[in-house]
């Protein structure tokens, strides 16, 4: 395997500290300051500042490249948003003599998981300063929070109960009385009481990521969908060119973008403009012509990433026959006919070759065609840019729970093969 600084300890730190979309960017951003790079504002020129190592910030979104000529570009994208529960406008309740937050699912959260876990609070506050908006992170990394289960003797059916995600996944967060939560919030970011204007507040599980298993050979975490993507294409994008050097045969592009988990309809998902106006501005910061643009894309390759379902030992009836995905086996090839996946006979190739140069084995996912299958930022952002795109990812277990789990030696081999596919010359 081609080397990599990729491992499962480093994407447990890297979850660990970003419990939400905007500490996904933060944790990047800094990691790209260390290494060089330098932050443009989309509300400034960029002219020939474009070339070299850069990067851009839409809210819970980033895109970073490296490049320096009129060359095409070779992209790794994922999503930093996880399904989890969020915060809702007017959050103080009072039910049964306790004080309790009002909160609703975001995405596609497995509502069962969230239930008798410790819960911290994390996002970003907007606040006045000189009378314009300014925001805040904030990030609770304490147990705040906690969504009781119902007693086995007070349900209808002890096999389970039945969820309702407006009546019962709201949070204890104490005994009585209690300061207004996101005044109580406003303080530990350091804003007066009463600053707060707006908030995109979220919970997450403060039990921090793990290696278990008797040989500590699994990662156990919450988040790994997508920030499993997010770590390896970041560690891929620095470890491609680690000397600083900016390649001129092609454009190496990191774009990571929020709200995949429910559309990706935004100013700042993958459907938005972002993708295509950072492309567009890029080139013509080299000298680009619109039919540079218009050239240069067509010549270049998107790889969608996201994590990929790995066969359940306790349920391997749910998985396509012939299709096994094991933990440990590498990363994974996405395909759907249906087009849920933008894989197509050239993107499969073109990754296979990524992954035969980084020295890692590749696994060929297919979903059953008798069961819903999810989607991804694959063809959101094919259909929006015209760019070749494949989509893959590393495998794992219990998705959208909680708490996720996944085998420590894909970590290395999923950020090498995007590795080699940003390096690979085609």
């Amino acid at each position: 395997m081609i080397a990599t600084s990729a491992s499962a300890e480093g994407l447990g730190a890297f979850i660990d500290a970003s419990p939400s979309p905007f500490h996904v960017v933060a944790r990047v951003a800094a990691e790209l300051d260390a290494a060089g790079y330098e932050q443009l504002l989309e509300t400034e020129p960029w002219d020939a500042t474009a070339a070299g190592r850069r990067y851009v910030i839409r809210g819970g979104s980033i895109i970073a490249w490296n490049g320096g000529a009129l060359a095409p570009l070779r992209i790794v994208g994922g999503h930093t948003d996880s399904p989890n529960l969020r915060v809702k406008q007017h959050p103080d309740r009072e039910s049964a003599g306790l004080a309790t937050v009002a909160l609703e699912p975001y995405g596609g959260a497995w509502l069962n998981s969230w239930l008798d876990r410790d819960l911290g609070l994390s996002g970003r506050l907007a606040y006045e300063r000189d009378g314009r908006v300014a925001h805040a992170l904030v990030a609770i990394d304490e147990p705040v929070l906690r969504v009781p289960q119902l007693a086995i003797h007070l349900s209808e059916d002890r096999k389970g109960v039945h969820l309702d995600p407006q009546r019962h996944v709201d949070a204890i967060r104490g005994v009585g009385s209690a300061q207004p939560l996101i005044e109580w919030v406003g303080e530990r970011a350091g804003l007066a009481p009463g600053s707060v204007l707006g908030w995109e507040l979220m919970t997450h599980d403060v039990a921090p990521s793990r290696l278990i298993g008797d040989d500590r050979d699994l990662l156990s975490a919450p988040r790994l969908d997508n920030q499993g993507t997010c770590y390896a294409g970041l560690r891929a994008l620095l470890d491609a060119a680690p000397g600083g050097e900016v390649p001129t045969e092609s454009t190496a592009m990191l774009a990571l973008f929020d709200h995949e988990e429910v559309g990706s309809g935004s100013e700042r998902g993958a459907a938005s403009d972002f993708l295509v106006t950072v492309c567009e501005r890029l080139i013509g910061g080299l000298g680009g012509t619109r039919d540079d643009v218009l050239r240069l894309m067509a010549a270049s390759f998107h790889v969608s990433g996201d994590m990929a379902h790995a066969t359940h030992p306790n349920y391997p009836d749910r998985h396509e026959p012939g299709h096994r995905i094991d933990l440990g086996g590498g990363p994974v090839l996405k395909v759907n006919q249906n087009l849920r996946y933008a894989s197509d006979a050239t993107g499969e190739a073109e990754f296979a070759l990524a992954c035969r140069a980084a020295g890692v084995p590749l696994q060929r996912y297919v979903h059953r065609a008798d069961l819903p299958c999810g989607s991804t930022i694959g063809p959101l952002t094919a259909a929006r840019t015209g760019l070749k795109t494949v989509d893959v990812g590393a495998p794992q277990l219990a998705m959208h729970s909680a708490r996720e789990l996944m085998a420590a030696a894909d970590v290395p081999m999923y950020s090498a093969a995007l590795q080699a596919f940003l390096t690979r010359h085609s």
